[in-house]
């Protein structure tokens, strides 16, 4: 297995996802790649042209985020995995399913928490459509009381 793709949010609970990744890519001495989509632009998603303000506070999470990648890729790095980050955007499942297979991932590493009824209704889950989409193999790692 030459690359891993392990898909992250920054919610407090990468850590995990990210331990899961690192023991397997050691194992197999992979390549690492750790990707972060990005929340969609604020003018894209109809709130319309903002101040100054929202834009440059919207830069700075973005720059935020790009640093927190590459602090978990150098962290790999550091400790003999080969490792990367990417910060995109785009449609979820479409840019993870996009990027695995650009990067002849042979592996695609996500996490699953349980959302309640009205949440999954109208956002559906991640791992779920993976699942039903992907013809990568999927290792979905649990996140529920971490």
């Amino acid at each position: 297995m030459k690359n891993i793709l392990v898909t992250i949010d920054f919610n407090g609970k990468e850590k995990v996802l990210l331990e899961k990744a690192y023991e397997l890519a050691l194992a197999f001495k992979s390549k690492l790649w750790i990707m972060h989509i990005a929340a969609p632009d604020p003018d894209f998603v109809g709130y319309g042209v903002g101040p100054d303000e929202v834009r440059n506070d919207r830069a700075d999470e973005l720059r935020a985020e790009h640093r927190k990648l590459q602090e978990y890729s150098k962290n790999m790095t550091d400790r003999g995995v080969d490792a990367d980050g990417l910060l995109v955007d785009g449609a979820t499942i479409e840019t993870i399913l996009k990027s695995a297979e650009k990067l002849n991932a042979e592996l695609i590493i996500t996490g699953h928490e349980e959302h309640g009824f009205f949440y999954r209704a109208i956002m559906g889950s991640t791992a779920e459509q993976l699942l039903e989409e992907s013809k990568i193999p999927l290792m979905i790692v649990p996140l529920k009381d971490v």
